[in-house]
């Protein structure tokens, strides 16, 4: 005998409808810096995506999760035929080339591969279970997940996009710490890693001409104005110091929606999208930002119950993938926003102005919400 859990979790809907409040309230204050004859214009296009986002997680969500394992595959491939499109057609702008111009919209792969992977490195994982593995089996497993990730990661990079590139790296190594893959194997990554990084600070510091063909003068710029902020305070460091400026203004409680000088001066490029929490800081101050690290924390241990609930080891592969997808976002723009990581172009996620990220998010939520729906709780577990 056993009694079916709650189908639908709320107190996660609840906590994406505070988001979606907040979202639309910073957007449309951190664009009211832009002239348009229409003051409401971005804030009515956020409203239309998140429609758009919760039509496809509603969808996504009724969607039968592990079915998705035998299609893990196509959607694998699907999105790297659609990095490489964008590597050959790809729409160039700011810098970089990320989009495919559909005519009516602007696509961007790199979002949409971060959940390709996510259920592609899920379905790899499940053939092996949850059991720990010696070192001697990690080897092959560890081997094909380094080898599915580094090619999109690769794709990516190459935009260049550095941080859609890290959250690949984030999903990957999410996914492999919850794994039965032996810990040894863990730590010889882990140990890889920061020694590539060490490495490539002794290249910069030594050979720096062997360096700069490694790293591109754009992200080293950002490096020296993430480092020495005040110093490069008017190029590299502009966006940073601006930033720390307005959020530090804020104080407890803020300026109040449109009354941030530092946000409404324009002083901060793209305040709407990636440097959105600058508008919370500066305009609701230590209280707002905080609600906000309160509700995506709340959001994590939702999906981690969820995870911990399921009973499919796929589904909490998924669950898990997901955590590390959003996690990673949401620490990094944070992050940089004050100073604490190097400037990328991530967006923070449900609350940033755009359609591509946005979409995606919503469609990890609905795969966490099809592992929620169809998990059942047995009276003698």
């Amino acid at each position: 005998m056993k009694q079916p859990e709650r189908q639908i979790d709320f107190t996660l809907l609840f906590i994406l409808f505070c988001l979606f409040l907040i979202s639309i309230v910073a957007v449309y204050s951190g664009s009211g810096q832009y002239q348009t004859d229409d003051p409401f214009y971005y804030m009515k296009r956020q409203i239309i995506w998140y429609i758009i986002g919760v039509a496809v997680m509603i969808g996504v969500a009724t969607f039968d999760y592990e079915l998705l394992e035998r299609l893990s595959a196509p959607f694998y491939l699907s999105g790297v035929f659609l990095l490489v499109l964008v590597h050959f057609f790809g729409t160039f702008k700011n810098g970089s080339q990320r989009w495919l111009n559909l005519g009516v919209i602007e696509l961007q792969p790199s979002e949409f591969m971060k959940v390709f992977l996510t259920i592609f490195l899920a379905a790899i994982l499940n053939k092996y279970g949850v059991q720990r593995l010696s070192f001697k089996q990690s080897i092959p497993i560890t081997f094909k997940l380094i080898m599915f990730t580094i090619i999109p990661f690769a794709l990516i990079l190459v935009q260049p996009d550095l941080g859609s590139a890290l959250v690949i790296g984030a999903v990957f190594f999410t996914l492999l710490i919850v794994s039965g893959i032996s810990m040894k194997m863990i730590s010889l990554f882990s140990a890889s890693a920061i020694s590539l990084i060490s490495f490539l600070v002794y290249l910069h510091n030594h050979y720096f001409e062997v360096f700069s063909k490694i790293i591109k003068p754009h992200q080293l710029d950002r490096i020296y104005g993430w480092l020495m902020a005040d110093e490069f305070a008017s190029s590299y460091g502009y966006q940073l110091t601006q930033a720390l400026l307005g959020i530090g203004s804020g104080q407890l409680l803020g300026k109040g929606i449109q009354q941030g000088q530092q946000v409404q001066s324009g002083r901060i490029p793209e305040v709407h999208t990636d440097f959105i929490f600058s508008v919370i800081g500066e305009e609701f101050g230590f209280i707002g930002a905080s609600l906000l690290i309160i509700l995506y924390f709340l959001l994590m241990y939702r999906i981690v119950k969820i995870a911990q609930n399921s009973n499919s080891v796929y589904g909490m592969y998924i669950c898990i993938g997901t955590v590390g997808l959003l996690s990673f976002q949401i620490f990094q723009n944070i992050a940089m926003t004050i100073g604490l990581m190097p400037i990328t172009g991530l967006a923070l996620p449900f609350v940033s102005y755009g359609g591509s990220a946005l979409l995606t998010n919503m469609m990890a939520l609905g795969l966490v919400l099809s592992v929620n729906i169809r998990t059942k709780k047995y009276m003698f577990d």
